[in-house]
């Protein structure tokens, strides 16, 4: 049991002075550190805990067959593929055999493109954006074009290998551009 004792200390000696009784008072601290003891329990357990942060991923739905799960509407498709340098290409739906719908572009006209792509397109749910990087691309690339999909509100878009074909169009462009800049 704590206690705190207050009784006096020394006393006066001397003539004149009376000497009187001094009571000592004594105060019980028991009830004080129980009632700090109920207040840090009370506080923990009334306190919110902190939440955990994460990426909100949007899955898509599960489909019955697994083949179709994946297909979309090649109106409402748009491929992106990272070059090297900062180099952007792009071509809607498929890509065509002479390859006429593959096209050039930079970080900050891709924007354009991908707004007019979207606005272009009947309904939301049909817009589906592919993102291909190649192995010359960096990653301040890829980062770059997943914070172009959150700027336009692109729900729908998937990081995808790119093919032989497509690498092929990216060097042939990329000498392109090199040989036309060096004229």
């Amino acid at each position: 049991m704590a206690e705190m004792d207050t009784s006096g200390g020394g006393h006066k000696k001397g003539p004149g002075v009376k000497k009187s009784k001094k009571l000592s008072t004594r105060v019980d601290l028991t009830p004080m550190v129980d009632l700090g003891f109920l207040l840090i329990t009370f506080f923990i357990f009334t306190t919110t805990m902190s939440q955990a942060t994460a990426m909100k991923l949007i899955l898509p739905k599960d489909a019955d067959k697994p083949e179709d799960q994946n297909k979309a509407k090649q109106s409402g498709v748009i491929t992106i593929l990272l070059g090297k340098d900062n180099n952007v290409f792009y071509y809607e739906g498929e890509l065509t055999p002479n390859a006429s719908n593959f096209s050039s572009s930079n970080f900050h006209d891709i924007r354009d493109v991908l707004i007019k792509k979207k606005n272009s397109v009947r309904e939301l749910k049909d817009f589906v954006v592919i993102l291909k990087p190649s192995e010359e691309c960096t990653y301040k690339n890829v980062v770059d074009i997943l914070d172009e999909m959150t700027i336009n509100v692109c729900t729908r878009y998937a990081l995808v290998d790119i093919t032989d074909i497509e690498t092929k169009l990216i060097q042939i462009s990329e000498q392109t551009a090199a040989a036309t800049a060096n004229k």
